[in-house]
Formats: C-alpha cells, sequence, structure tokens
C-alpha cells in the first residue's frame, strides 16, 4: 500500500542530528528510518497490549490461590504412576 498519510513532529537540533546519523549509518533516508523506528515501536507496543490479559480483580485472586493450593493427583494420574512402576526395574 502507498504511503499516502502524512505524520509530522518536532524534534530538537541533537535530536536530530543524531536521527540523521543513524539514517546514514543505516542507508536510510532520514523520513524512511524515522518511520520504519515509529512503526517497529508502534508494532511492539501493539503486540504487548495484545498479548496482556485483563481479569477481574476477584478472578486473579481466586486463580492465584488455585495455583498455591497443594495438588491433588488424579485416581487416573495415580494409576498411571502405580503402573510405571509395575514396568520399570531397577538394577
Amino acid at each position: 500500500m502507498a504511503a499516502t498519510a502524512r505524520l509530522e513532529f518536532r524534534v530538537s537540533p541533537e535530536d536530530r542530528s543524531r536521527i540523521k546519523r543513524a539514517a546514514e549509518l543505516a542507508g536510510e533516508p532520514v523520513g524512511t528510518f524515522a518511520r520504519s523506528a515509529a512503526e517497529e515501536r508502534a508494532d511492539r507496543i501493539l503486540r504487548e497490549h495484545e498479548a496482556t490479559t485483563k481479569v477481574p480483580a476477584a478472578f486473579f485472586d481466586d486463580l492465584m490461590a488455585a495455583l498455591d493450593a497443594p495438588a491433588e493427583p488424579s485416581p487416573a494420574l495415580a494409576a498411571a504412576a502405580a503402573r510405571l512402576e509395575e514396568t520399570l526395574t531397577r538394577e
């Protein structure tokens, strides 16, 4: 898709020099460099935001309590462990 929307921002002379130098080292025009840097940061922030799961406080507290509670093995798991012990030979 062709870039047709315009976005402008102001920077200090020191920041402009630093951005220009970095763009030169990357072999890119300043506009391309600044645009790609802004796009990369936007993508990273959006990914982080989308990866966050928000739940009500009460749900979170219940979840943490369940995770902190001692585990109780299921009968099927206990039976499988017993079968494994029967089949293992120890030297």
